[in-house]
């Protein structure tokens, strides 16, 4: 067993507590390796007659590193980061938000009153914390859900992504999305009009990057002159790649270009017909279907009680939130608990009872 100390006497009421007893785990076992993959456990989605999801026999299941709220402090990054790979969890997420509108001109999808969970007003940069991470972790991969690519200059997210990539050994998942926040575009100075072509422009100037020695690059929107870009990732031809979204465009994009979906939540009469969509926009676009991975995100609120069937996952106890992910189908579920507890000691007890609920 591994105890992590954990701060208790914060007077702000962030992350704090008594130490917690970590029960070693092992990791979910390694999946056996398909040709011409971009890493060496990149298989495929298993569906059943109707194209929809059917369970992985070893579901990997990860963890929403300690990032907003009344996580933001450095120590609760470090023990989440030691906690979750003695746990046995297979990878760690961080999301990305740069403000809360005090008047949002946008509606937040999913939520009930069209705002951003409080919790939000507090947030770390994705990238900083998945390097914190990667300083005091040696297996556990760090994965981002999501990077609001069009924020970022395509040159400066390939070099941050790439230094992330190399400090961790060839551990980084990359995701990618647009956002649902016009706010956060005018605060950026990026337009909201054109985001979509702007992300596809994104991911092939990447592509361009982690590839070619050397790069030139030409586009309405970049241009990179003949140039040597170095290092390049450690995995090849790149990391692997996943897009977030639930429009028809987004699944056309995602079949097209991506090595999977990073998936939000939601039900599971919901959830399937989306992904049979993915794997037919894969198949028109000449792609095998099965090489494209659900990697599932869950933003529970937790209960003591059981919940109606019609709140999952949004909320209900740790073994129907299990439950649920197993149902899904999904390569990989990952669940984050910092909207459900501001104390680091109850965190991670939920998150073992969760990678318990798992296994």
């Amino acid at each position: 067993m591994t105890v992590c100390p954990c701060r208790s006497d914060d007077p702000r009421g962030r992350a704090g507590g008594h130490p917690v007893v970590i029960r070693r785990r092992s990791p979910s076992p390694p999946r056996k390796a398909r040709r011409g993959r971009i890493h060496d456990r990149l298989d495929g989605q298993p569906t059943n007659s109707e194209g929809g999801a059917m369970p992985y026999v070893h579901q990997r299941v990860g963890l929403a590193l300690s990032q907003y709220g009344a996580f933001v402090g450095r120590d609760a990054v470090i023990e989440v980061a030691r906690a979750a790979e003695a746990l046995g969890f297979d990878s760690l997420w961080t999301g990305d938000r740069i403000l809360d509108p005090v008047n949002p001109r946008d509606r937040r999808p999913g939520g009930t009153d069209g705002r951003m969970p409080p919790e939000y007003s507090t947030f770390l940069d994705p990238l900083t914390v998945l390097t914190a991470a990667a300083a005091v972790t040696e297996r556990i991969r760090l994965g981002t859900s999501t990077l609001n690519a069009p924020w970022y200059s395509p040159i400066l997210l390939a070099r941050n992504l790439t230094s992330l990539h190399l400090l961790s050994e060839g551990r980084l998942d990359v995701g990618l999305g647009l956002g649902w926040s016009s706010d956060d575009y005018t605060a950026v100075g990026v337009s909201w009009a054109g985001r979509g072509e702007r992300l596809e422009e994104i991911i092939a100037v990447l592509e361009r990057i982690w590839a070619d020695d050397p790069i030139t690059y030409e586009s309405g929107s970049f241009s990179v002159p003949t140039s040597r870009v170095e290092p390049k990732p450690v995995q090849h031809p790149r990391p692997p790649i996943y897009l977030a979204g639930f429009s028809s465009v987004v699944f056309e994009r995602i079949g097209r270009r991506a090595d999977g979906w990073l998936a939000g939540g939601v039900p599971l009469q919901v959830l399937t017909p989306m992904w049979s969509a993915i794997r037919r926009a894969a198949e028109e676009a000449g792609r095998d279907p099965d090489s494209l991975r659900m990697m599932l995100r869950i933003n529970p609120r937790v209960t003591d009680e059981p919940v109606a069937a019609d709140l999952l996952p949004q909320a209900g106890t740790i073994e129907q939130i299990a439950e649920y992910a197993r149902s899904t189908g999904a390569y990989e579920v990952f669940a984050d608990f910092q909207q459900t507890t501001g104390d680091l000691k109850q965190m991670l007890h939920l998150a073992e009872r969760f990678r318990e609920a798992m296994a």
